[in-house]
């Protein structure tokens, strides 16, 4: 286990790096000059290079990154290039914002996908299974920025329920979380169900119900837990690939999150800011599959044995 734990890890720490290399050279090499933005086009030459200088933008891009990765190993993210804050405190002051609509999401995903997929295995082959199967289909399909702007049509501009954007009241979350869940419960209640098809043809449940057992509780107690398994897997997947499906859905809804801190920094060219959001995002993606890697090793012994050697 121990081998296993530590190809993981390892594993993990490259794959951060990597992301954290290519964010630094891409955001270098787009369009775009922060100090223009800062000073505006009516700035003199001078004012330009002192501000370039100040904010050390003049040095070698290389020189640049050393000078990023080293801050990194002292946990200090950096300065905002616009508001010239502590990148740390951006942050948290965004998070909490992010981590709420994350958590209504994976409520909204469970409560939609549990009872599609467990009841579209039960009634294989029935009406309610062609539903769940469209409903899969169509949530894969759309896209959160079109989807997103259609619920503000319906529910904000013509019924008038929720707020249009922003983060007002315990109403303003419900549309950008639905948003979000869609699509991922599209995926899980397809996985629910296809586990669940597995696992109810097994000789433990025709036992289960030769005994009597009430039919609730052959599906709930011995199906759906043996199912499980590999939902949780997927699951697992998804609250990674949340983080950043969360970039697009906060920007549609104006959403005070990570995501919405992203854009507009890249908008400003603000090179820390977009580098320690990408930074966490990436970070909270790789724990998140770590973890999963970690519970289905636990749970399954011959994963570990076959990765740890």
């Amino acid at each position: 286990m121990l081998s296993y734990l530590t190809q993981r890890l390892a594993g993990a720490v490259l794959v951060v790096f990597g992301v954290i290399s290519i964010v630094f050279l891409l955001i270098h090499l787009i369009p775009g000059d922060p100090v223009e933005i800062m000073l505006g086009e009516a700035a003199s030459a001078t004012d330009r290079e002192a501000l370039r200088v100040a904010l050390g933008l003049d040095q070698p891009v290389m020189l640049q990154f050393t000078h990023y990765l080293h801050g990194l190993l002292q946990l200090d993210l950096g300065t905002s290039l616009q508001s010239r804050r502590s990148v740390t405190d951006l942050l948290l002051e965004r998070l909490p914002a992010t981590l709420l609509l994350a958590g209504v999401t994976l409520a909204v995903t469970l409560a939609m996908a549990l009872p599609l997929g467990v009841f579209a295995a039960v009634r294989r082959g029935s009406p309610w299974d062609d539903g769940a199967m469209t409903f899969s289909m169509l949530g894969v399909s759309i896209p959160n920025f079109w989807l997103g702007p259609l619920l503000i049509l319906v529910f904000s501009l013509w019924l008038g329920w929720f707020p249009v954007s922003g983060r007002e009241g315990v109403g303003s979350v419900v549309l950008p979380a639905l948003t979000l869940s869609t699509g991922l419960a599209a995926v899980l209640s397809r996985m629910v169900r296809s586990s669940m098809l597995e696992v109810l043809g097994e000789d433990y449940i025709r036992t289960a119900r030769a005994k009597g057992l009430p039919p609730h509780r052959v599906i709930f107690h011995h199906g759906l837990r043996n199912a499980l398994l590999p939902v949780i897997t997927l699951l697992g997947l998804q609250l990674g690939a949340l983080l950043g499906g969360a970039v697009i859905t906060e920007t549609v809804f104006s959403w005070p999150g990570i995501g919405l801190l992203t854009i507009e920094a890249i908008q400003s060219r603000d090179y820390p800011v977009v580098q320690a959001c990408v930074l966490l995002i990436s970070v909270g993606y790789v724990l998140v599959n770590l973890l999963t890697d970690i519970a289905y090793a636990w749970a399954d012994p011959r994963i570990r044995l076959g990765g740890g050697g």
